[in-house]
């Protein structure tokens, strides 16, 4: 599909011949609130790495510093059942739809010169977010995968679907095949491996480790400057091994995209389908679940296998919550959704301010040094994931009224550009 089949989808008009970032009355509103979506989502699933070991959340042999009370299992509950997967898939489709946006068409060299310099910098800035501040950066992960994905961002829709939807699906089956087969004959998920280690899971870690971790992190700023390098350097080995599923979500969000879905030009009848489908499967991981997290603590329940079954199809229930928000909007809730646009217009603002408002909660040096204290369990933390979002919901509109784009936004498009872009809306 060609650059100018895509701006008839869109309704927008074709992009100027001098190279330039997008006005903001020339910006895909669906995009944008998809995007706001996703950046509030992602806090939540990344809120227990910023304030415990994350091995903490690999292990099911570890026991919790803190309490397993129902603040903490509902707490855990939610940002497993509607969170954990579901904003990383959807922020990887919206970042392969960006490789489009940005690159063009493989024909088109200026604006792959230009498409390679902005994942360049991407890199750059993943590199020094993941080592200085936090080790669960995704940005390096997406720049190096996004390599990958522009070599392919002229294939047809139907193409790019099928390739990507596929690698999503092989993944998916496999891992639930995995998970049935681990249930089948040890009764639960992990119930053969050895208490502190020996399961082969390279993530698994004593008691003893996980103390000493959370004793570093509180011990100042060289302790948990060494601790969360330690964490990003496997964290970036471990994170090649999921290269195959990422570029799959890219490829299959372009496709989406170039087909229509993701910008709303589908049918009605094809979100209510996928919304159903989402929905179903969501319900039945909340039920499962909900089974494995009341369990008492050093019980295992088969229903984690049937849990980690329909985890494994987190993609559908992020296409479901694609098909609700598109849905929203078409029916008379825009007033609604486009509270997410301004968000997301400021995305990569929004994603590295978690980082800074999260690390200066937890253990950077100038803050009470929060880390691996029992009283911020999973429940609690709920109360820091939904003061950000207020603050984010409100002062990202506030900053759009004034300035084209976020600041980092900014910097990063005159680094990708190699001059100075307006910031300020007088300016554009």
């Amino acid at each position: 599909m060609t650059a100018t089949n895509i701006d008839a989808i869109q309704g927008d008009r074709p992009a100027p011949a001098a190279l330039g970032p997008v006005a903001p009355k020339d910006r895909i509103f669906t995009l944008d609130m998809l995007r706001g979506w996703a950046i509030l989502g992602i806090l939540a699933v990344n809120a227990m790495a910023f304030a415990w070991p994350w091995a903490l959340e690999m292990s099911n042999r570890l026991t919790p510093p803190y309490p397993h009370d129902q603040a903490n299992i509902v707490g855990h509950w939610v940002t497993d059942v509607f969170f954990q997967d579901k904003f990383r898939t959807l922020f990887s489709m919206l970042f392969g739809c960006s490789i489009f946006l940005i690159g063009g068409e493989r024909s088109d060299e200026g604006r792959g010169k230009l498409l390679r310099s902005r994942l360049f910098w991407l890199a750059v800035f993943g590199a020094i977010h993941g080592l200085a501040f936090w080790f669960g950066d995704i940005l390096l992960h997406y720049a190096y995968c996004g390599l990958i994905v522009m070599l392919v961002r002229s294939w047809s829709a139907k193409r790019l679907i099928w390739v990507g939807g596929g690698l999503n699906l092989l993944f998916a089956l496999s891992s639930a095949a995995a998970m049935m087969a681990e249930t089948l004959f040890t009764g639960a998920p992990g119930a053969g491996a050895p208490a502190g280690g020996g399961s082969g899971n390279p993530f698994e870690i004593t008691q003893e480790a996980l103390m000493a971790t959370i004793q570093a992190y509180q011990s100042g700023w060289p302790g948990a400057l060494i601790e969360n390098a330690k964490s990003w350097l496997f964290l970036q080995t471990a994170s090649l091994i999921l290269t195959p599923i990422t570029t799959g979500l890219m490829m299959l969000g372009l496709g989406l995209f170039k087909a229509g879905f993701m910008v709303g030009k589908s049918p009605t009848w094809v979100y209510l389908l996928v919304f159903a489908l989402g929905a179903a499967n969501l319900a039945a991981l909340g039920w499962y679940e909900w089974m494995e997290s009341s369990a008492p603590r050093g019980t295992d329940s088969p229903s984690g296998g049937l849990a980690g079954v329909a985890g494994s199809f987190a993609w559908v229930i992020t296409l479901g919550y694609v098909s609700m928000l598109i849905l929203m909007t078409r029916l008379g809730l825009k007033v609604l959704t486009a509270r997410l646009a301004p968000v997301g217009r400021m995305a990569f603002t929004n994603y590295l301010m978690q980082t800074l408002i999260m690390t200066s909660l937890f253990y950077m040096p100038w803050g009470p040094l929060l880390f691996g204290d029992p009283a911020w369990g999973p429940g609690r933390l709920w109360a820091a994931v939904g003061a950000i979002w207020i603050a984010q919901l409100i002062w990202s509109p506030l900053w759009l009224a004034a300035f084209q784009m976020g600041p980092l936004e900014w910097l990063w498009r005159c680094l990708t550009y190699g001059r100075m872009v307006p910031l300020r809306r007088s300016q554009g």
